[in-house]
């Protein structure tokens, strides 16, 4: 819900980065594999409720999410870049509350379950209309930046990234916040739909 304005408050800064490695060589997939890597990182200190250094990996595989895209607009975004992004990023969001389930199946191993079972409603619609959405030429004006049509919902990076920090900071919170999202999520998925019957009516 908030990501279109956090990304462009953050454009600027991220796009100074972003030249820097480029003029150093770096490649924008690269960053994406390390981003990926530094993320699931958080999953054993979650796991051995070392949940405050978790935050660390979490921002940081936040920080190379931001900046591997906009190395890709400085040079030459490729459909390889940003099926690589999706991709894992989905991954990722996943398997944070698969952390907290290993960090305590009795008490959070449903909660943690519900969760990724919400992920998958908005992440299938999410990708579903996307792949419709090229199939018929449609484009995003929200976000005419992105590799596919990326269609917005109530929650998005912003919110998913504001429930894995309360979870790492009250780890006793996991399982209020984990089906207080799972609600929010599917009210997303709930749209996404109802938005894919709309638009892709029947000809």
């Amino acid at each position: 819900m908030f990501d279109r304005v956090l990304n462009n408050a953050l454009q600027r800064p991220l796009k100074n980065v972003a030249g820097v490695l480029v003029r150093r060589g770096w490649r924008a997939d690269q960053v994406t594999w390390i981003g990926f890597a530094l993320g699931l990182c958080a999953v054993p200190l979650i796991a051995l409720d070392h949940t405050h250094w978790a935050l660390l990996a979490m921002a940081l595989n936040r920080l190379a999410d931001g900046l591997d895209g906009s190395m890709a607009r400085l040079t030459q975004p490729t459909d390889r870049g940003a099926f690589l992004d999706i991709s894992l990023d989905f991954l990722f969001y996943a398997s944070i509350p698969l952390a907290f389930a290993l960090a305590d199946p009795q008490a959070n191993a449903l909660a943690a379950a519900v969760l990724i079972y919400s992920f998958i409603g908005t992440a299938g619609t999410f990708l579903a209309f996307a792949v419709l959405a090229a199939k018929r030429g449609l484009s995003s004006t929200a976000y005419p930046g992105k590799g596919f049509y990326y269609l917005g919902g109530l929650t998005e990076s912003f919110e998913t990234m504001l429930v894995f920090t309360l979870m790492c900071l009250v780890p006793g919170w996991f399982t209020y916040l984990a089906y207080g999202f799972a609600a929010l999520c599917a009210l997303t998925t709930v749209t996404r739909i109802a938005a894919g019957i709309q638009v892709f009516k029947p000809d």
